[in-house]
């Protein structure tokens, strides 16, 4: 038997993630719900923050974009914009077909794709350069696939996309940064639940 023949590609473009969220929070409405897990997290939390910002921090990987469908079908009137990890991603991958059966039309989920569980130490994740994130959300039933890999095409693509009618996913390619701690929790979860249930309200 013969190796599979390989094809060599060209070096992806990625971005800063810092760069994607900043922006991503210059273009979002307060009215917007925005969660963020792992790395997204500890960048976003730099940003100057508003009621709806959902930090999910301690979480449990994987755990972002179920809640976030939920948040999407309790709230209709409100758009929820999932920042997640591409191990994350990995650790749910049967969200995407949650997702994509309910169809909720006020979701955006957007995957940060760096190949490294960075918030662990920068260990690599399985599959990392070789799976096709948009493939695997087309394959699990997501009409809006968006992928990207230079910041000057996001900077003039996100305010279109976060508000195009979803469910909605995007994979971004962002580089990757070593030797940065993980995100640290912003206060206590039971507070913060209340100010987020508080702001659901309002």
């Amino acid at each position: 038997m013969t190796a599979p023949a390989t094809t060599p590609t060209a070096p992806r473009t990625r971005m800063p993630a810092k760069d994607a969220l900043a922006a991503l929070h210059a273009v979002r409405d307060p009215r917007n719900i925005v969660i963020t897990t792992m790395t997204p997290a500890r960048d976003w939390m730099l940003l100057p923050q508003q009621p709806l910002d959902l930090v999910l921090v301690p979480s449990a990987m994987g755990s972002a974009p179920p809640l976030g469908l939920g948040l999407a079908l309790a709230q209709p009137n409100r758009r929820v914009i999932v920042c997640n990890g591409d191990g994350s991603m990995l650790m749910n991958l049967g969200a995407l077909v949650s997702i994509a059966n309910a169809r909720p039309a006020n979701l955006v989920l957007i995957v940060f794709v760096n190949g490294t569980y960075e918030v662990t130490g920068s260990q690599p994740v399985p599959g990392a350069g070789v799976v096709d994130y948009p493939a695997l959300a087309r394959a699990a039933g997501f009409e809006s696939v968006h992928a990207y890999g230079s910041i000057h095409e996001w900077q003039s693509a996100v305010r279109r996309i976060i508000s195009m009618p979803g469910p909605t996913f995007v994979a971004l390619d962002v580089e990757q940064v070593h030797g940065q701690p993980g995100p640290k929790s912003p206060g206590p979860a039971r507070e913060r639940a209340r100010q987020f249930m508080k702001a659901l309200r309002g």
